[in-house]
């Protein structure tokens, strides 16, 4: 092998090897953040409720909330919740019109506080759903780039030159 064909070959076994190492640390960086996100839900004790959740919720009744799809689905049972609470309005909606009778109204206070809770435990559910995505796509490019590190490692040691004696 000539002097740039050594040069490629080098080349490929740096960034096969670089790739090799770079993606076992990306496969265990997702493997820790699923657990993590396990983890917090479970520390709340987050669970749903026996009966009274809608139909395409019933699936969950009295699980625990521990991955980030239940964590959708708990969501998705505070909106509605939330919605039937609030007849369908927004916390900020609630701050409108409590400003406009004057910041006086109890009820209308107690419904902001409401809309508040609830909108606030919906983001975070949220949060950890987005999350347990993105740890399903840092595990999966991780074990590509380690894929392809292994192949750029194999193709730089099929390309190197083989001494006479060696076959």
């Amino acid at each position: 092998m000539d002097g740039p064909d050594r040069r490629a070959g080098a080349l490929l076994a740096t960034v096969g090897t670089a790739l090799g190492v770079a993606g076992p640390v990306m496969v265990l960086r997702g493997r820790r953040g699923r657990k993590e996100i396990r983890a917090e839900p479970a520390a709340q004790k987050i669970t749903f409720p026996e009966r009274g959740l809608p139909a395409e919720l019933a699936a969950y009744a009295g699980r625990r909330v521990e991955t980030g799809p239940e964590a959708h689905a708990y969501a998705e049972f505070i909106k509605g919740n939330l919605a039937h609470a609030t007849g369908g309005r927004t916390y900020a909606e609630i701050t409108t019109e409590l400003h406009a009778t004057g910041g006086d109204d109890e009820k209308l206070s107690q419904l902001r506080q409401t809309a508040f809770t609830g909108q606030s435990l919906r983001a975070s559910l949220m949060s950890a759903y987005q999350a347990w995505h993105l740890t399903t796509l840092v595990t999966g490019l991780g074990a590509a780039l380690t894929g392809l590190g292994v192949a750029l490692v194999g193709t730089a040691d099929a390309l190197a030159p083989r001494s006479p004696n060696h076959s």
